[in-house]
């Protein structure tokens, strides 16, 4: 079986109609012989000429003459020649040699002879039994490239101006030669409107100059059959100028002959060539027509060329040698007409009309072609041609003028058709028609072959054919016989013939599968039927799927440097093995390390300009290929500008133009324009404006007496390009300044002076050089005149003797070598300032609570401040406390108060406190004396927290309590609250107890105590004005008198208060019942002894606290005095937090900082206290205990084994 899975395009031709057009193919091409190898083994065929030499053949005499002829036929044809009309007998001719199975020729000249000898015509015939076959006449002639002539050459001599025609006349070559000219170094001589060289070889002056003047001008002829040159005598030229005409003739002839200025009198044109009006041009068809005028004159003439009667046809028009020629080239009888060629200058103008005759050589329009007929068919033969003249059709039969061949009665001539019916074996020849005229001829063999033959398929037997679907199936069945087969199709071993609706029959013999689908696939049969039998073929065929790219690779726009990635996945049916490969601009990829190739994806890595482009990704397979493309963009930053140019340079503006570098792919959007103050600010370069991508001039304003450089940098989407190089410098003139010196102030230092300061120019803003300020001030309120003083460049003056804190008007006004600046403006300044002379009046203070007072205040006239008023100052501080009475270092506090506000308040006071303070005035030089002292008390307040809280000598059923005082009583103190309340042993709170300790006492015992139990203690300090802040502790009431009781901190890690489980033995009867008093002793001897063996005598909470001291303690509310852990407003909550006590058992005081910015303005930290003041007063009580028996505490180690007892 032969696989194919090409398809040869085939003619398309419906079996339908080949009744219709059958006797055509009869007549035309009834039966064409395949080549097929085997076929043709065993058909016959007369002779065919395949190959022969030109009909003009020009060979190189110094090589072997070889003459063409080979022919093809079956049996193998014999060749015979004829020279000049008569057989040429090769076999005397020792030169000449025929190759064997060919008809060509060997002439041996290279050995002995001369090409001259063998001149002439020679016609090849190729015979077998079936007829004969000639080639064309072919005309033998030896090139030639013969040598000019000896010639004596004057020089010539004549005046500027004159026109000028340097012969050439190349001898006569076969082929003609290729004229040139050139001088003695062989450098061609340049051409022009004014010197070209002609058709005919002539060089053309339609005006000489001086520089014309030259001893070599050398006329070359090149005849490139025999790669040989010939070369002319040098022609001098020697061309006079009008100087040199007039010295001739000054020292030959009178003073009468001189010529004038001119060196020759200009002149309209006239044509060198052709001659005349007008003249005549014949061209033979398909040749190229040339048509040539070269015109004389002063000045050089142009020449223009037009068609009289039609335009001249764009396609195929050519102007050369600088307009003088016109080509027209595949001429056609249609360009026959009247050419007016026009030679103008600025004097006149002259034409020439050239008519055109297109004459024509014989060409086919139908050429005579074999004829395979079966015997009893018709047949026709057709040689129609054209020329003009019109061509004469005669007709040969094996060579021999049809008129003197043998009759065949089924043969008829008709002009240039010959026309068989009901031809015979004994038909068959081979024809040659010949259509002539005076231009040339044309020769044509054409065979008849009358064949009888069964039919034949030539398709290989099962063959395989495989298709991708949904394209067209073309199954080959190449097939032959005589007559004519006719051919039909059948698919599968029982089907019927295929029809023509669904297929399409091919009149070769292939059927065609439009859409081939999967289902197309199977086994086709192809017959072949004649009258003289029948042949069948099978063929298979294969439906595969396409190949298909599921993912194609994308447009992509990357930045040089950077790596893309395209991908690219391929489907493919499964019997098919897809190669896979990429192309970059329909080429292959560079071979470069940056490509990488692996199954999907194409990688490029550092990109660079040249990667972008078209990338084609192509996956073949053996029966298709797909494709898929992406573009790359490689973009980057703008390549920087060039060329800076300055034109229209004025005083005070310039254009800038520049040349934009390559915007590598992505648009310049914008040019950014900076300067350089070489004079100023050398190497420092300033933004000076920026103006669109698509402008590279711009109209740049500039300042006096700076000379300037300027660069240009562009900017796209990805950034700004390098700077260009700087532009030439230029140095704008000197002006007048044309602003002044800003933040203009005057200030005094002192009570007497007045101090002007300025922001002086800098030198771009001078305008020029001898920069100077002239510096002018007055009194606001009076009459006095402006005093003037004009200072270097300099930022200060200072003006003597002023009065004290007087308003003055100043103005400051820029000057340079040129002139002034623009009148300034005037501002408002004062002298200097001197201490206020009255403090303010009328003091008092009104308190607000224990820790804030009001003070008010009179103002004070504004003439004593003497200055700008900045505002009051109060003074206070604190000379005792009422509770105490105590004195202490006197510590004076500052607030300040902005403006003209005649009262403030003073926060942070310290209740129960005795305090004075005064008020002053402030200005920018300081402040006034003090107001009388004002003293006041602050009532009392709520105190704070005891200093501390121990829980000491713990018994059975007793705990003794020590404290100290609180730091802060603000006030008489009036008692001390103490409440507790027990935590049993599954974490609830009992009952609270409330007691109140008179002030005076610092311990205190509570007796009838629970043994064994947990206590939590809260205890705070009272005054008239309320409760303070409230201390917490735990302690546990031990289990035998003289044990220590273990107080457990907090169990830190939890952040938890942690109450021990404990077992109330004193209310459980049972329990005391069931034990003897024996085992109880003998318990508790164990437990003591076990504790004190193992922790020292410390209980493990007690361990635990001193190592893990929690950070947090819970303060109490200022508001309500309640306690934040067991509070009864929390419904009996759990115990959230434990107490916060330090290791030692005892509890300090936490103070906090209040800010005094709510209160005083402009604080400038004149406390000369920390502060910490504020912080008694603003700290947070814990809420109440809660009444119940919730507890958060973890259970205790030691209630836990108190719980066995």
């Amino acid at each position: 079986m032969q696989l194919k899975i090409m398809m040869p395009k085939k003619k398309h031709l419906s079996a339908s109609r080949a009744p219709l057009i059958l006797f055509l193919c009869q007549m035309i091409s009834a039966l064409e012989v395949p080549l097929d190898p085997k076929l043709l083994e065993d058909l016959v065929q007369p002779p065919t000429i395949t190959q022969q030499s030109p009909k003009d053949y020009i060979i190189d005499p110094r090589e072997n003459i070889v003459i063409q002829c080979e022919a093809k036929g079956k049996p193998p044809p014999s060749f015979s020649w004829t020279r000049n009309g008569t057989h040429f007998d090769i076999d005397k001719d020792p030169l000449v040699t025929m190759k064997s199975g060919s008809g060509t020729l060997t002439v041996n000249i290279m050995s002995e002879g001369k090409a001259e000898t063998y001149e002439g015509v020679y016609q090849c015939t190729a015979r077998n039994e079936r007829g004969a076959a000639i080639s064309n006449n072919i005309v033998i002639r030896p090139s030639r490239s013969p040598l000019w002539t000896k010639e004596k050459l004057e020089r010539i001599t004549l005046r500027n101006g004159q026109s000028l025609v340097l012969p050439c006349r190349p001898p006569v070559g076969l082929p003609p030669p290729i004229i040139f000219w050139m001088d003695n170094s062989f450098q061609r001589l340049p051409q022009s409107e004014r010197v070209s060289q002609g058709l005919n070889g002539d060089l053309y002056f339609s005006n000489v100059l001086p520089e014309d003047t030259r001893e070599d001008y050398i006329c070359y002829a090149r005849f490139n059959h025999t790669q040989t040159i010939q070369q002319k005598q040098p022609i001098s030229v020697k061309v006079i100028s009008v100087d040199e005409l007039n010295d001739t003739i000054a020292a030959n002839l009178s003073d009468t002959e001189f010529y004038g200025a001119k060196s020759h009198r200009e002149r309209p044109p006239t044509f060198l060539t052709p001659e005349g009006n007008a003249s005549r041009k014949e061209e033979l068809r398909g040749n190229v027509l040339s048509l040539e005028c070269i015109a004389e004159g002063l000045p050089t003439p142009i020449i223009y060329w037009i068609k009289e009667d039609g335009t001249l046809p764009i396609n195929r028009t050519f102007y050369r040698n600088f307009k003088k020629t016109l080509q027209i080239v595949q001429v056609t009888e249609a360009d026959s007409g009247n050419y007016q060629c026009i030679a103008k200058n600025a004097l006149g103008a002259i034409h020439h009309v050239i008519s055109v005759t297109v004459k024509a050589a014989p060409y086919w329009i139908i050429a005579p072609q074999n004829l395979v007929l079966s015997p009893g068919e018709d047949g026709t033969l057709i040689c129609r041609a054209n020329g003009n003249p019109k061509p004469r059709i005669s007709w040969l039969l094996n060579g021999v003028p049809i008129e003197i061949a043998p009759d065949d009665p089924s043969r008829k001539i008709d002009g240039d058709t010959i026309i068989f019916s009901n031809v015979q074996e004994r038909s068959s020849a081979v024809y040659q028609c010949n259509a002539s005229n005076e231009y040339g001829y044309l020769l044509a063999n054409a065979f008849v072959n009358v064949l009888a033959e069964p039919p034949r398929i030539l398709t290989s037997a099962d063959t395989l054919y495989q298709v991708i679907a949904n394209r067209p199936a073309l199954l080959d069945c190449a097939f032959f016989g005589s007559p004519l087969p006719t051919i039909e199709w059948f698919k599968g071993a029982k089907g019927s013939a295929l029809r023509e609706d669904i297929y399409v029959l091919h009149e070769n013999g292939t059927l065609e599968i439009p859409v081939a689908q999967k289902d197309s696939t199977g086994t086709y049969t192809c017959v072949a039927r004649n009258k003289l039998g029948m042949a069948k073929n099978d063929i298979h065929l294969e439906i595969k799927d396409p190949t298909r790219i599921i993912k194609q690779p994308e447009y992509a726009v990357v930045q040089r440097g950077s790596t893309v990635s395209f991908e690219c996945i391929v489907k493919h049916d499964h019997t098919l093995i897809p190669t896979v490969m990429w192309l970059k601009d329909h080429r292959e990829l560079p071979s470069d390390g940056r490509f990488t190739v692996d199954k999907d994806h194409l990688v490029v890595a550092d990109v660079n300009d040249d990667d972008g482009g078209t990338y084609t990704c192509v996956a073949n397979t053996t029966l298709d290929n797909v494709s898929a493309s992406a573009v790359l963009r490689v973009v980057d930053v703008p390549n920087p500008p060039f060329d800076l140019e300055l034109t229209d340079q004025l005083d005070r503006s310039v254009q800038l133009s520049w040349t934009p570098g390559d915007d590598n792919n992505s648009p310049i959007s914008k040019f950014i324009i900076e300067y350089e103050d070489a004079m100023h600010e050398p190497g420092l370069w300033h933004h000076q404006t920026e103006v669109p991508g698509a402008q590279t001039t711009a109209q740049l304003k500039l300042s006096p007496y700076v000379n300037y450089s300027f660069r240009v940098m562009a900017v796209n989407s990805l950034g700004r390009s390098l700077p260009s190089e700087a532009s030439e410098q230029y140095l704008t003139k000197a002006a007048e300044p044309d602003k002044n010196p800003t933040a203009v102030e005057g200030l005094g230092s002192e009570p007497d002076n007045l101090v002007i300061t300025w922001k002086p120019l800098n030198g771009f803003e001078s305008n020029g050089p001898g920069l100077q300020y002239k510096v002018s001030w007055r009194q606001k309120d009076g009459d006095d005149e402006w005093t003037s003083m004009v200072v270097a460049d300099v930022s200060k003056y200072i003006v003597s003797g002023t009065p004290t804190f007087v308003p003055y008007l100043i103005k400051v006004q820029a000057l340079n070598d040129a002139g002034f600046a623009p009148e300034p403006a005037v501002v408002l300044g004062h002298s200097g300032e001197d201490l206020p002379m009255v403090a303010p009046g009328n003091v008092h203070v009104n308190v607000v609570n224990s820790t804030l007072a009001e003070v008010h205040w009179d103002p004070v006239p504004l003439k004593s401040i003497r200055g700008h008023l900045q505002g009051y100052r109060i003074y206070y501080w604190k000379a005792q406390s009422l509770s105490t009475r105590n004195r202490r270092h006197i510590e004076k506090k500052i607030l300040t108060f902005q403006g003209s506000k005649t009262h403030g308040m003073l926060p942070g006071l310290e209740p129960f406190s005795h305090y004075t303070l005064n008020v002053r005035v402030v200005n920018g030089k300081g402040e006034g004396p003090a107001s009388p002292d004002r003293v006041f008390n602050t009532p009392e307040g709520v105190p704070s927290a005891p200093s501390s809280l121990k829980i000491v000598n713990p018994t059975l059923d007793s705990l003794t309590l020590e404290w100290e005082p609180p730091s802060h009583p603000n006030g008489v103190l009036t008692e001390y609250t103490l409440k507790y309340q027990p935590i049993n042993s599954t974490h609830e709170l009992g009952p609270l107890v409330d007691l109140k300790i008179p002030a005076n006492k610092t311990r205190w015992t509570l007796k009838n105590l629970n043994f064994s139990t947990r206590y939590k203690f809260y205890f705070y300090a009272q005054t008239a004005a309320g409760s303070g802040n409230q201390i917490t502790e735990e302690a546990i009431t031990t289990v035998d008198e003289g044990k220590m009781a273990g107080i457990l901190p907090p169990d830190v890690g939890a952040g938890k208060a942690m109450a021990s489980r404990q077992v109330d033995i004193a209310t459980q009867g049972w329990f005391i019942g069931l034990m003897c008093a024996v085992a109880l002793l003998i318990l508790i001897l164990l437990i003591v002894c076990f504790i004190r063996r193992n922790k020292g005598g410390k209980y493990p909470v007690k361990e635990k606290e001193d190592a893990h001291a929690d950070p947090e303690i819970q303060p109490m509310k200022e508001d309500d005095g309640t306690f934040g852990e067991y509070s009864d407003a929390e419904d009996h909550k759990p115990l959230k937090k434990g107490s916060r006590t330090p290791s030692d058992r005892t509890v300090k005081k936490e103070d906090s900082d209040d800010s005094l910015v709510d209160y005083g303005e402009g604080v400038n930290g004149q406390f000369n206290e920390d502060g910490s003041f504020i912080g008694q007063y603003s700290g947070k009580k814990e809420k109440e205990p809660a009444e119940g028996n919730e507890s958060s505490e973890a259970p205790s180690p030691v209630n836990a084994m108190n719980s066995f007892v």
